[in-house]
């Protein structure tokens, strides 16, 4: 049994010192030869740039290792560099409580705040902020109706030709500051979209139909306030015609979000509504025409018609949505029933876009943008411009009613009214620097508002000691490197802890040479490389152990073990000996020096009885055992032990009284008159009371006491011995007893028979009432008459 827990015991240990070589940090790992380097790795990594910090066989990456370690490894307080990032606000208005009733143009409302900030951004520690948003009241709206005018859409176009007007009046409620703006669009004009015979380009549509020549986008009116020139133009327009279904649509939302000086835009809230009743064409589509060049997303815009439609292919969905998220647009989808359905898979690609069923005539079309509106005005989704390389970004949002959010949910908060105050929690973290510049600015913006939050980052790519650098210093080897932070950064082609080699001469014979203990084969102990001659000892994967000495021969995690620890934990590992701390001795620092633990209740060392050895006694007595040699198995108790020498020396009695002078002056002896003048317990260290019996059945009493030299006894001076029997009580009590006993007897024999005749009698009563006798006729009597019948008489 002993021997298997052995065997677990070392497996454990060999199990602990495996898992303690694989906990590695990236510090460590990284073999960051400089300052700079070193920063990079993580937030947790620190440069000891103390000159005299590195050990004899140590590398220059040793310097870099977490902020702990590196004081565990002697660096003084005050020589580590550890820069941390920062968070500096620049521009705080606060959010604006503006009333309708207050004239203010937009410029002068602030929804988003802080407005800008600077950050020093440190590799792999997150910079937090936050963003407080409020959706202001009468805040003021730009609206642009894009209308598909396809043959189909004839009947709408009868609707739409009112809209101005009637929809100023609803939008009034909403705010005071309100424009209108009007286009339409149909196809490319080039086949197979339309036809392109001289008639067909003339009018489109059937010959008793009068409809205007086909186009891809026409903006008919700019962005006004004049309701009426509204409808005026509007009902001018005509409609027009093409071959396929789907529409050129996708063209005129590029024109409409890029042509922001001809279509009037302002820096407010912009809406770009879309009316159509069938789909759309995208990118790729333009190769039925023979147009292959992609879209280059920029104004086209002569004269209030669009261009380029024969020359530039549709625009893809990712590209309108950039464009429309650059110029803060939200779009909102005016479809019939049947193209439903698509338009919301659409929706779903741009955000901050609404989709609204339109009836077949358009009749419901200023509900519908009113609806869409209100949804769109009630959520706020925060964007963020393309962020540098490594740099990363997440967002909590705390919306209404404490509802929190992570992930991609942390950009946005919905069903905001007019007044209410949301705020998103941002942390923005760098991997390391990048590798064009030290700087770069970012910005983040609601969609749909053109206010945004401008962020500066800085990138700590260097540490404040730097600076402080000395180059082509006398200390990298007759100036062949910049000592900085405490060490040297060699120029290019040179190597070594002080730039003292070239690259070429790295692995020479003669270098080799002197990374040979003892004129040995093994290169640095095997245990490190041979750098310019000198050697630079391997890192452990455990950033605690380490190889050090000119020739990596020593190292600080192979000494002796006890307790499955490293020098019994009460020493440290130097050159593969421990070295122990004060109060330990032995090999592995098992044996403890401070005899505390071996001080028994009395006070002596291990009762007397044995020595103190590593902290634990060992008993010169092999009858005691115990901690403290206090327990004896096989040893008589104290009071019977010394019952002998106290009855001959307090008595004179006893199978002692004629030896008692040899035998038994091991003991001071005190007389007391009566048993409460014994000593009590707990008035000396180490005290027994006894109450033994003599020869003549006499009871004496004592107590024994030892101190660190004495034994002391108090003995009762008169033994209590019991007194003779009296016979005559005696004698009475046992004739009265007997007599007793016998009329006890007597009355139950009595009482017995006197049951039993009861018994007898009663059972004799009922057999008497149990007997049956016929008075009239005699049991035993028989007649004298026999009557005899003659069997041949007939009765005649």
């Amino acid at each position: 049994m002993e021997v298997k827990v052995m065997l677990i015991a070392g497996l454990l240990g060999l199990f602990s010192l495996c898992t303690a070589q694989l906990d590695g940090n990236d510090c460590t790992k990284a073999s960051a030869q400089s300052c700079g380097e070193c920063i990079q790795v993580g937030e947790k990594c620190g440069w000891c740039t103390f000159e005299n910090f590195l050990k004899q066989g140590e590398s220059k990456s040793t310097r870099c290792d977490e902020v702990e370690a590196l004081i565990k490894k002697g660096c003084p307080n005050g020589t580590i560099e550890n820069p941390r990032g920062s968070v500096t606000v620049n521009q705080n208005k606060p959010v604006t409580n503006r009333k309708k009733d207050v004239a203010q143009t937009a410029d002068q409302i602030t929804q988003i705040q802080p407005q800008k900030l600077t950050l020093n951004l440190r590799a792999g520690e997150p910079q937090k902020f936050s963003l407080t948003f409020k959706r202001a009241e009468d805040y003021p709206i730009d609206l642009y109706y894009l209308m598909d005018l396809s043959f189909s859409m004839k009947d709408d176009l009868e609707n739409v030709k009112n809209l101005g007007t009637d929809l100023m009046k609803e939008m009034q409620t909403i705010t005071s500051d309100f424009r209108i703006g009007f286009g339409s669009f149909v196809e490319k004009t080039v086949m197979p979209y339309i036809s392109t015979t001289p008639a067909k380009l003339l009018n489109p549509c059937t010959a008793d139909q009068n409809c205007t020549s086909p186009f891809s986008y026409k903006n008919v009116l700019k962005l006004t306030k004049n309701g009426a020139e509204f409808n005026k133009l509007v009902s001018k327009q005509q409609i027009s015609g093409n071959l396929d279904s789907p529409e050129g649509g996708f063209d005129a939302i590029m024109q409409v979000a890029v042509c922001g000086e001809q279509i009037g835009w302002r820096n407010v809230t912009r809406l770009l509504v879309f009316s159509t009743d069938a789909g759309f064409h995208f990118a790729g589509d333009g190769k039925l025409g023979g147009i292959v060049l992609p879209n280059d997303g920029k104004c086209h815009l002569k004269d209030n018609m669009y261009t380029m439609s024969h020359y530039y292919d549709y625009p893809s969905i990712a590209h309108l949505v950039q464009k429309l998220s650059d110029n803060n647009i939200q779009t909102i989808f005016a479809v019939t029933e049947e193209f439903q359905s698509v338009y919301k898979e659409l929706k779903n690609l741009i955000p901050k876009s609404a989709v609204g069923t339109l009836s077949s005539n358009s009749s419901n079309v200023i509900k519908l943008i009113i609806d869409a509106y209100n949804s769109l005005s009630s959520e706020v989704i925060l964007e963020n411009s393309k962020l540098p390389e490594g740099v990363s970004i997440s967002y909590v949002s705390h919306c209404k009613n404490g509802v929190s959010e992570t992930g991609d949910n942390g950009r946005k908060c919905s069903n905001i009214s007019i007044g209410d105050e949301v705020s998103f929690d941002v942390a923005i973290t760098a991997k390391g620097c990048p590798s064009h510049g030290k700087s770069e600015t970012i910005k983040i913006k609601p969609l749909g508002f053109n206010e945004e939050v401008v962020i500066v980052l800085n990138f700590i790519c260097e540490c404040e000691c730097h600076d402080n650098g000395v180059a082509n210093s006398d200390k990298c080897h007759f100036g062949n490197g910049t000592f900085e932070c405490g060490a040297c950064r060699c120029n290019e082609g040179r190597i070594g802890r002080v730039c003292e080699c070239s690259k070429d001469d790295v692995r020479t014979e003669d270098l080799d040479a002197n990374c040979r203990m003892d004129n040995g084969t093994d290169i640095c102990s095997n245990n490190g490389d041979c750098i310019c001659g000198t050697c630079e000892c391997k890192k452990r994967d455990n950033p605690e152990e380490r190889y050090e000495g000119k020739f990596c021969e020593c190292d600080n995690f192979n000494c002796d073990r006890s307790n499955n620890k490293l020098c019994g934990g009460h020493g440290q590992c130097v050159c593969r000996v421990c070295v122990c701390d004060t109060n330990y001795t032995g090999s592995a620092c098992d044996c403890s020096l401070d005899t505390q633990s071996c001080v028994a209740s009395n006070g002596q060392i291990c009762n007397g009885r044995g020595t103190c050895e590593c902290g634990v006694c060992k008993c010169t007595d092999q009858k005691f055992q115990g901690p403290t040699c206090e327990i004896c198995p096989t040893c008589p108790g104290v009071c019977t032990e010394h019952k002998a020498c106290v009855q001959c020396r307090a008595f004179q009695t006893g199978e002692f009284k004629d030896t008692c002078q040899e035998k038994c002056s091991y003991f001071n002896l005190a007389i007391v008159d009566k048993k409460e003048d014994l000593p009590q317990p707990n008035s000396q260290p180490y005290l027994t009371h006894c109450k033994e019996r003599d020869a003549n059945d006499c009871w004496f009493f004592f107590t024994y006491s030892t101190g660190n030299d004495t034994v002391q006894v108090y003995v009762v001076k008169d033994p209590e011995c019991p007194a003779g029997p009296d016979i005559i009580p005696i004698v009475a009590g046992l004739v009265a007893g007997i007599v007793l006993i016998g009329l006890a007897l007597l009355l139950i024999w009595k009482l017995l028979m006197i049951i039993h005749d009861r018994r007898e009698f009663a059972k004799f009563e009922k057999e008497k009432m149990n007997a049956k006798w016929d008075a009239g006729e005699n049991p035993i009597y028989k007649s004298a008459v026999t009557t005899v019948v003659n069997p041949k008489y007939e009765g005649k």
